[in-house]
């Protein structure tokens, strides 16, 4: 099975081509651009198909970070992937973009990725398992628990002065490991905002 495997929960703006049985990685464009998710993820995707000498129709699914994550780039990504499998008449599966990082991690460890406003989104795991979050708190207001090692972004993951394991942001392979189950239909997509909307109707305002 060829999947499309996108992620734009983080800085990353990631479009990889998978295969699922062994999860070996046949192409991937990644740009690192927080204010670039709905311009360079099209161009990414198509870029990692002709890499791997593939089309569109030899795809058989896709897969889509669902954050935790701003919510202009989850939105991004998720009507992309919303709109790839509609056209092509594949299934979409959305998978948790903290899940892509720590689950292809062992031991126990922290995952976190910046959320912005000196906040970041973090969960744990146990042998690639997640057993805590997501959540989005302060660094100083995290729990690491029995975490032995953190993942994630480097520069959210220094004040909690473990030695560092795993990837930076939600990579392809660590995207379609994180489907829990691929005989199940897939699920309606829902993002993991985390936080209420900044935007209020002005009803709400008055």
């Amino acid at each position: 099975m060829i999947v499309l495997a996108l992620d734009t929960a983080t800085p990353a703006v990631t479009a990889g081509i998978v295969r699922v049985e062994d999860l070996a990685v046949l192409a991937e464009r990644v740009t690192v651009d927080p204010r670039a998710h709905a311009e360079r993820l099209t161009p990414n995707a198509l870029a990692a198909l002709a890499d791997a000498g593939l089309t569109m129709a030899d795809l058989d699914a896709v897969v889509v970070g669902c954050g935790p994550g701003p919510f202009t780039g989850l939105r991004a990504g998720m009507a992309t992937a919303a709109a790839y499998g509609h056209a092509l008449g594949v299934p979409v599966r959305g998978v948790c973009s903290l899940d892509a990082v720590g689950v292809r991690t062992t031991g126990e460890v922290l995952v976190v990725t910046d959320a912005r406003r000196r906040e970041v989104y973090w969960a744990r795991y146990r042998d690639g398992v997640r057993v805590a979050g997501p959540h989005v708190n302060a660094p100083g207001d995290v729990d690491p628990g029995p975490a032995r090692a953190v993942a994630g972004s480097r520069e959210h993951a220094a004040p909690f002065g473990l030695p560092l394991s795993g990837p930076v942001h939600p990579t392809p392979a660590g995207l379609v490991a994180a489907v829990p189950d691929w005989s199940s239909p897939p699920a309606p997509l829902v993002a993991l905002y985390l936080r209420r909307p900044d935007a209020k109707p002005l009803e709400a305002r008055r």
